[in-house]
């Protein structure tokens, strides 16, 4: 039989983790979406459209950069000392540095190329038809984004929203550098298990491990109903 205390400590990462996924994927949903638009129509310029390529290598850095050295600028950022930190300090504003909030920053970056790409991907395959008559009967750019845009991307946003929350819920290395280990507000799953495996308690290691694995086989499956779906309606 677990210990009912040492019940309560692996439960809580597991909700750390799966709030700290949640606010993530739906920040990324608000601010990453209308991005993705932007960056999936055509540009005007050939400056705007070198522009945006540079973007879109900038956002995709987490995809090639150890979590760690991603981690680790943004503890210096974050740190009262330089960057937004500092600034944060001067404006006698709280620290972002270990603490839930700084988690989710960290999260929102280091998740955002996994959300981008499919999204991005799905506004392109939008016919430019489509588009054309949108633009004649709703003058509105608001409207129609929200009327006609979102609608055809549905599947990749979709998409989008699994494997970011998917991403997050397995984070280890950035949440370790800017959130650390804090009990019921930083320490998430993946943070917990590596502790419980230094203490040599490998069975609530197991445990753990064997709950996660559970749930990445759920997100899987998930992933790829919602990615067949949407190649039988392309």
């Amino acid at each position: 039989m677990i210990d009912p205390s040492l019940m309560s400590d692996m439960l809580s990462p597991f909700w750390v983790s799966i709030k700290l996924a949640s606010v993530t994927t739906l920040c990324l949903l608000v601010f990453a979406t209308p991005l993705a638009y932007w960056l999936a129509k055509p540009s005007r310029t050939q400056v705007m459209s070198r522009f945006k390529v540079l973007l879109m290598g900038i956002i995709a850095m987490p995809l090639v950069l150890p979590p760690t050295v991603i981690g680790f600028y943004l503890l210096l950022l974050l740190s009262p000392s330089m960057g937004i930190g500092k600034w944060l300090n001067e404006h006698n504003i709280s620290s972002l540095i270990f603490t839930f909030e700084g988690l989710v920053i960290g999260s929102i970056i280091y998740s955002l190329p996994f959300y981008i790409q499919p999204v991005y991907a799905q506004f392109l395959r939008i016919p430019r038809n489509v588009m054309d008559v949108a633009h004649l009967l709703e003058p509105s750019y608001f409207r129609r984004f929200i009327r006609v845009v979102l609608p055809q991307a549905r599947v990749g946003i979709v998409l989008g929203s699994l494997i970011s929350f998917a991403h997050t819920i397995g984070e280890f290395g950035v949440v370790l550098m800017i959130g650390g280990s804090i009990s019921g507000e930083t320490k998430v799953v993946s943070i917990a298990i590596y502790e419980q495996v230094e203490a040599l308690n490998y069975e609530a290691a197991h445990i753990m491990s064997g709950i996660l694995i559970i749930i990445g086989v759920v997100m899987v499956v998930l992933i790829a109903s919602v990615s067949r779906m949407g190649q039988r309606s392309s």
